[in-house]
């Protein structure tokens, strides 16, 4: 009756693995919905306020604005690469404006883009690029970046992003699913001691997260192996 069970559990570790949309498509509106609220927001304050008082920075920030419209609009492709109208594309903003906050904001964009249109490999050049200490904005990049990871098969890469991300965001709203996606990961990989402890931290640590409500299907799953 358990082994039923776990063979019907919707979020098992096969169907959150091997299918070929795997995590970040799976996800995509829980995981990258809120990576994308995070940088339109903090962007947007850094952009429109930090930024101002240095040329460069101001000039970089007005030059991404559109781009951070076409990125809210799903618009990826344009995002990317550019308009008709005079916008120049995430991928030209970065080179262009290497070096300064704005232009490091592009690499998350320019990232989060490929991401979203299932080029992992370019999603994660770029989101390797970006580099941030704040507690929002940083580790949900560095969370979207484990997921390309784990599209690309790199699971062990993947996992320690993972929970490198949720230890750095400390947040009741991103760190449990990144624990989760890590902890799945990991069973994977035979792993399975490691995964139970990723779980037990959303149980112990985030417990009164969304996630916590069903933690104890999954530390009981990985357990039993």
């Amino acid at each position: 009756m358990t082994e039923q069970k776990h063979t019907n559990d919707p979020l098992n570790v096969d169907e959150a693995l091997s299918t070929s949309e795997a995590f970040l498509i799976k996800n995509k509106n829980v995981l990258l919905g809120a990576v994308v609220a995070l940088v339109v927001i903090v962007g947007g304050f850094l952009g429109y306020k930090h930024f101002i008082s240095e040329p460069n920075e101001l000039k970089a920030s007005e030059a991404i604005f559109k781009g951070e419209q076409y990125f809210g609009a799903d618009n990826f492709e344009v995002a990317l690469k550019g308009d008709s109208l005079g916008y120049a594309g995430f991928v030209k903003l970065a080179d262009e404006f290497s070096g300064t906050d704005a232009g490091n904001l592009a690499n998350a964009y320019a990232g989060l883009c490929y991401a979203q249109l299932g080029k992992y490999e370019d999603a994660i050049k770029y989101l390797d690029k970006f580099s941030g200490d704040d507690l929002l904005v940083a580790p949900s990049v560095m969370g979207a970046l484990g997921n390309c990871y784990a599209q690309t098969g790199q699971l062990d890469k993947a996992a320690a992003t993972l929970l490198k991300a949720a230890d750095r965001a400390n947040s009741l709203s991103i760190s449990p699913i990144f624990l989760i996606q890590a902890g799945q990961i990991l069973e994977k990989q035979g792993k399975n001691a490691e995964a139970v402890e990723a779980y037990k931290q959303v149980k112990n640590k985030y417990g009164n997260s969304y996630q916590a409500m069903d933690i104890d299907k999954y530390i009981e799953r990985a357990s039993l192996k």
